[in-house]
């Protein structure tokens, strides 16, 4: 994508981004694995070695101190512990890559075709539910370590993860994802087309074949190719006159949203169409007016439920830091570094 921005700009709000994340106390949990995600993006985007020292410093303090049992949602905290593994090379790292890889695998509670139900504690807090929250917490992380070790049974794993959650989740007419499907009752619940939702949907399906060598030979990649090729035109029309989504995506009454519009934003760049090129441009300087001189990324709408209705949506807080915002926005940002010249360590 041939855009225009400014260089130092985007990194000096990284940086901020990068230095107010590190200052959150967040537990083992989606949080804190979304937000370093995002760091050890930063890290790669602009070789900025002290991103990925920190991060380090963090996990090693949170595992002397005791790690939780895992849930879906904790093992978002595998990205980041793999992606230490991938630039240190230590071992400990990846025996914690590994023992979440054996809990996806061998316990998490499964529905249908082996399809992961999201979990948020170790009860069973949503039965035969699949969210599209999961994708990113645990179908992207075992691609990536299905790749990284050349597993090809957790690769073909995560690729019939996203072809279930496409299945349940997409909207043919409108091409828009739900948040949510319950296989009980065999419906979408509340139905509506929550922002955040569409964008662990684009941006984990942007990463598969920047993640996945040959993707093109696996069946599978072909359905994620063809559900992003009609997920992304339709939301190219959502976005708002300020360069945002909002958080129910055709919505007007609904707030724009900050998480999902980088999430969104981010997948655009990674799927590289030169058609959403004017649609990364504006998404820029809206993201950009979100964030704070001290590194706080605004308007992120609060953790959120398959909510009753569209007021439950609608009434989701945005007044407080987050750390998927905060990871998000990194991820989106460092996708635009992506676009100029690659990095020296620093």
């Amino acid at each position: 994508m041939d855009l225009a921005f400014d260089h130092s700009r985007i990194e000096e709000t990284i940086d901020a981004i990068v230095t107010r994340t590190m200052r959150m106390d967040m537990t083992w949990d989606w949080p804190c694995g979304v937000a370093y995600y995002g760091v050890c993006r930063a890290y790669e985007a602009t070789g900025q070695q002290k991103y990925l020292d920190m991060v380090r410093a963090r996990v090693d303090e949170y595992t002397e101190l005791g790690l939780p049992e895992w849930t879906v949602n904790t093992c978002a905290m595998g990205h980041c512990c793999l992606s230490l593994y991938k630039h240190t090379g230590e071992k400990k790292h990846l025996d914690i890559v590994m023992s979440k890889v054996d809990y996806l695998e061998n316990k998490a509670p499964r529905f249908g075709q082996r399809v992961l139900q999201h979990t948020v504690s170790t009860g069973n807090d949503f039965p035969e539910q699949a969210w599209a929250d999961t994708l990113f917490m645990a179908a992207y992380f075992l691609l990536r370590v299905g790749v990284e070790l050349k597993d090809e049974a957790l690769i073909n794993d995560a690729l019939d993860q996203y072809y279930w959650h496409i299945k349940y989740l997409q909207e043919p007419s409108s091409g828009l994802w739900y948040h949510g499907y319950n296989n009980i009752q065999g419906d979408h619940m509340s139905g509506f087309h929550w922002g955040r939702a569409n964008a662990w949907a684009a941006y984990t399906m942007s990463r598969v074949d920047k993640t996945l060598p040959e993707a093109y030979l696996y069946p599978r990649f072909m359905d994620v190719q063809g559900s992003l090729s009609e997920l992304l035109p339709s939301l190219k029309l959502c976005q708002t006159e300020n360069g945002l989504w909002r958080t129910i995506l055709d919505d007007p009454g609904s707030y724009e949203e900050i998480s999902a519009s980088c999430g969104i934003a981010a997948a655009m760049i990674d799927n590289g169409n030169p058609l959403h090129t004017k649609y990364v441009q504006r998404a820029i300087e809206g993201v950009l007016e979100n964030v704070s001189t001290e590194g706080r990324v605004l308007n992120v709408s609060g953790g959120t439920a398959v909510m009753r209705d569209r007021e439950g949506y609608r009434n989701i807080s945005r007044d407080w830091i987050q750390g998927w915002g905060q990871g998000l926005a990194l991820a989106f940002l460092s996708g635009v570094l992506g676009c100029g010249e690659a990095p020296e360590k620093k």
